[in-house]
């Protein structure tokens, strides 16, 4: 399963900088045409899966970003971002807003000064009044196929009508769709818009190496006003991180080590991002390969086996589940197996962070 997940940002913020730190990738920074691109997932637990079982191929999950290189401001000045750009966000799982805080005078910002506030603001806006857009427009529709209506297909109009008067009414006052608490209902007729402001979001400042010192205590202070159950502020360097994605993995170590930093910018964004979407992974390990998946916490054994293929899903018979932890105990899945870990488990099994699944399947 890969991950969608769309930057965008005012102009001259630095998301195609972060988009090159993100995928290794050497994108324009100067174009202002879409960038797609494809980051591994950093997963420890692999190498040593992989140590243990030797494979011939050791599989990562992706993430796939596409950086909306053009400025987002003034696209929902008409109410609504258009085209293709609307198409690219509306596909995305979460969006990552980059947001400039580093100093440079050769670079305008196109304010004028600096401030963060203002420019977190300034988004949200654009992605509240595209949406509002979206829901104007759907809105009229339904008025007019109401008056040839017959009776089944009336209450069907008049039940998304009212949900849709009810998501207006929050855009109305600035609230993202994605702070609303949504019935079961309401919830599956907003899915089917792919609304941007209902999607999570990461609020990425991006700060110059001058102010790496103070990167903890500003993205503290941001969390404080801005962090929600799917918001999250973090402070990245995007240049330095995307000098440091050019460099080997051990000489870009030594340099974050230099600058006190303890991970890379691709692992933070990650982390946070599933955190965001309430992701979790598992483990395969057939054909002679381990392989990583990424899918929603609380997603049952069924439909794990449908995310790897459709026929897994379609002729699921059970599950041979370990936990990574238990596997790497035992040293073996032959040891697992004669110490009776390795369980059997139906189609509603709800799958844990790090099982390893083996899927047995008729079709």
């Amino acid at each position: 399963m890969s991950i969608d997940i769309g930057i965008i940002g005012l102009a001259q913020s630095g998301k195609t900088t972060i988009f090159n730190a993100l995928t290794k990738g050497e994108a324009d920074t100067r174009s202002s045409a879409p960038h797609i691109g494809i980051a591994k997932v950093p997963e420890p637990r692999l190498k040593t899966l992989a140590d243990m079982l030797q494979p011939k191929r050791v599989v990562q999950a992706e993430v796939r970003y596409t950086d909306i290189a053009a400025s987002v401001k003034g696209l929902a000045r008409e109410r609504g971002i258009g085209g293709e750009l609307l198409n690219l966000l509306s596909n995305a799982d979460a969006l990552i807003n980059v947001v400039r805080a580093f100093p440079d005078e050769s670079i305008p910002h196109p304010e004028g000064n600096l401030d963060v506030e203002r420019d977190i603001a300034t988004m949200n806006l654009e992605l509240v009044f595209s949406d509002l857009a979206i829901i104007e427009h759907r809105l009229e529709k339904i008025e007019t196929s109401l008056k040839g209506a017959k009776a089944p297909e009336r209450q069907a109009f008049l039940q998304e009508q009212e949900i849709l008067n009810k998501l207006k009414a929050a855009l109305e006052k600035d609230t993202p769709l994605r702070e609303m608490k949504l019935t079961p209902a309401e919830a599956k007729i907003a899915a089917n818009y792919q609304f941007l402001s209902a999607k999570p979001l990461l609020i990425l400042v991006n700060i110059g190496e001058g102010e790496l010192a103070e990167a903890a205590s500003l993205e503290t202070e941001l969390n404080s006003r801005h962090a929600r159950e799917k918001c999250q502020v973090i402070t990245l360097c995007a240049k330095l991180e995307m000098e440091l994605a050019q460099l080997e993995d051990s000489e870009a170590e030594q340099f974050r080590a230099d600058f006190g930093l303890k991970e890379s910018g691709l692992d933070r964004v990650i982390r946070k991002s599933y955190q965001l979407l309430g992701l979790i992974s598992f483990f395969t390990t057939a054909s002679n390969e381990v392989k990583a998946w990424s899918i929603p916490l609380g997603t049952s054994a069924l439909k794990a086996a449908g995310k790897i293929h459709s026929d897994m899903e379609r002729g699921f018979i059970r599950a041979e589940v370990i936990s990574y932890d238990d596997l790497v105990e035992c040293g073996s899945l032959a040891e697992a197996r004669k110490k009776g870990l390795l369980r059997l488990e139906g189609k509603d099994y709800i799958v844990q962070d790090g099982d390893v699944i083996t899927f047995l399947f008729n079709v």
